[in-house]
């Protein structure tokens, strides 16, 4: 592996010698390989942000606006791609390969992983971490009260709305995610849950129309999502919840917060 990596930059740097841009005065580069990351960088980093995951470019799997998205070069996270790049550090998934973290490593790359965060203070703490790596304290932190704002905002008193968030492939969050804490904070109860379903586990259509919840937030597009007897069901009420908004946290959370708030005062 050594070798090889050694090989691979000689190929593809040449002679121009490969300093990072720390040690020269230049910049920092930062390649993100991870689509949370992708949405905190670009709004707190963007001068810094050289490329995003392939992940971000495409409207299914995004997790901030597409377009703003395509500013930036996106890659599919090979080793070949990223050197290419010329970053100084690379964000990846917690997941990513030893194999791929062994390459960067004899390249000189340093290497950054961000989780899944599963809580406000998670993603505030996730926020803090990239705003360290970025060199962007002040925008960090200014990301981070908007996250706490929106979130104090959201609380509700009262009696809760039953609510069934209908993912893509069927799917319902467990009561753990950070979605399942924003509706709970925007004063929403999860009927699956309270049905003992978990994270990821399938609800048919079936199910849903024999025991409705007060709210159907649709996030999926199967045939069985558009069904007309969702329609028909006069207890339901049934609105959509855009996928961007499911899994991460960041820049996510005040978008997410507002969409609920605006469905509640439905």
């Amino acid at each position: 592996m050594r070798a090889w990596a050694t090989l691979l930059a000689a190929a593809l740097l040449g002679g121009c010698g490969g300093k990072p841009a720390s040690e020269v005065g230049e910049p920092l580069r930062i390649v993100s390989l991870n689509p949370c990351a992708d949405a905190i960088l670009a709004e707190i980093a963007p001068e810094r942000l050289a490329a995003v995951s392939h992940y971000s470019h495409d409207p299914q799997a995004t997790s901030m606006d597409v377009d703003l998205a395509r500013q930036f070069p996106a890659t599919g996270g090979t080793v070949e791609e990223v050197l290419a790049l010329g970053p100084d550090v690379v964000i990846a998934s917690s997941f990513l390969a030893p194999a791929t973290r062994a390459a960067f490593a004899d390249l000189g790359i340093r290497v950054e992983t961000v989780g899944i965060a599963s809580s406000l203070e998670e993603s505030m703490e996730q926020v803090r971490s990239l705003a360290e790596v970025a060199q962007a304290g002040p925008a960090g932190e200014a990301l981070v009260e908007r996250m706490q704002e929106r979130w104090a905002e959201a609380a509700r008193d009262g009696p809760q709305v039953s609510v069934v968030l209908w993912q893509p492939g069927g799917i319902v969050p467990g009561d753990g995610a950070l979605v399942s804490q924003m509706m709970r904070q925007a004063g929403f109860a999860s009927h699956s849950a309270a049905r003992g379903l978990g994270q990821a586990d399938y609800l048919p259509l079936e199910a849903m129309l024999a025991d409705p919840p007060d709210l159907l937030l649709v996030a999926g597009r199967e045939r069985s999502q558009s069904h007309a007897a969702l329609e028909a069901l006069p207890e339901m009420r049934v609105e959509r919840f855009d996928p961007a908004l499911l899994y991460c946290g960041g820049p996510t959370i005040p978008r997410a917060l507002a969409r609920l708030d605006e469905v509640r005062g439905k």
